[in-house]
């Protein structure tokens, strides 16, 4: 008997739902940061072996939203427990549920699929208070089993799929085997781009930050692939901080970008990288919906 299904991945800011996923697939699909908010969109990885396929939604972190992005970020992520057929709630290593952990597991309660939380960063615990934080979460009564893991170290990662499979119900294949994403290529590379944005800037600037993707083409007569890109940031100020003194780190996102198109693409790449101000476009619902955070 073979089963598919969905299966959303949710939880709090910066808990590892992004890294679970890119582990789970076995290639980088969303990109990953230390900082919270990284993944706006929900995004779409699949997991296909003998005996089942799942479609995994990596959701955006759950918080309190502060602008027309946020709002976008977050109803992303309670959108994705609907209509799936198992729902991964990614909690970290804090020993207390605070107040968003508290706010989400009562969202949980009133969903039909089956919740098994996943408890990351394993590799932080001992093992007296890993069976503390467990005992922790049980007592609460929304979850049907609860998986201790470690997504950066891919500990544990095989025990998780063998629990989501038995969730999951006879079904078909929704994509063919090769496939681990169904987000277009402009997209991954736009991602990307991002990622090492947020990697060099650091805590310098907040994530007023998008990238768009002017070009990408393949020339004719070589291997290459000419990649166009713009990175918008929201004040003067920024702009200088993600040039870098004479465009230093500008030349460092482009080139940490460009190994890993290259790995993504399979071929060689030629970056080029632009820098422009779109003042307060995270508050601005057309130039949220023009970098592609849109529910269409």
């Amino acid at each position: 008997m073979f089963k598919s299904g969905f299966v959303s991945i949710v939880g709090r800011p910066n808990v590892g739902k992004s890294t679970l996923m890119n582990n789970v697939v076995g290639e980088k699909i969303a990109i990953m940061s230390d900082k919270p908010q990284t993944t706006r969109n929900t995004i779409q990885a699949v997991y296909t072996d003998e005996n089942c396929q799942m479609v995994f939604l990596d959701t955006p972190g759950i918080h309190k939203p502060k602008n027309k992005l946020g709002e976008f970020m977050v109803k992303s992520a309670t959108d994705a427990f609907k209509n799936v057929d198992v729902v991964l709630y990614v909690v970290d290593e804090s020993k207390k549920i605070g107040p968003g952990d508290r706010k989400i597991i009562e969202d949980l309660r009133g969903i039909k699929a089956p919740v098994v939380l996943v408890l990351n960063k394993i590799d932080q615990l001992d093992e007296s208070d890993l069976f503390e934080l467990m005992k922790m979460y049980h007592v609460e009564g929304v979850f049907k089993e609860i998986v201790p893991i470690s997504a950066l170290k891919g500990r544990n990662i095989k025990e998780l799929i063998k629990v989501v499979q038995k969730y999951l119900q006879e079904g078909p294949k929704y994509f063919p085997d090769y496939m681990i994403t169904d987000q277009p290529e402009r997209v991954l590379v736009s991602e990307l781009i991002r990622e090492k944005v947020l990697h060099y800037v650091h805590d310098e600037i907040p994530h007023g930050v998008a990238v768009e993707i002017e070009k990408m083409k393949s020339r004719n007569d070589k291997q290459i692939v000419d990649i166009s890109a713009v990175i918008y940031c929201e004040r003067d100020s920024h702009k200088g901080i993600i040039i870098g003194k004479n465009g230093r780190k500008l030349k460092g996102i482009g080139k940490s970008a460009r190994e890993d198109i290259e790995l993504l693409l399979g071929s060689q790449i030629n970056l080029q990288l632009w820098v422009k101000v779109k003042e307060n476009w995270r508050n601005l619902q057309n130039y949220v919906s023009n970098f592609g955070y849109t529910d269409k």
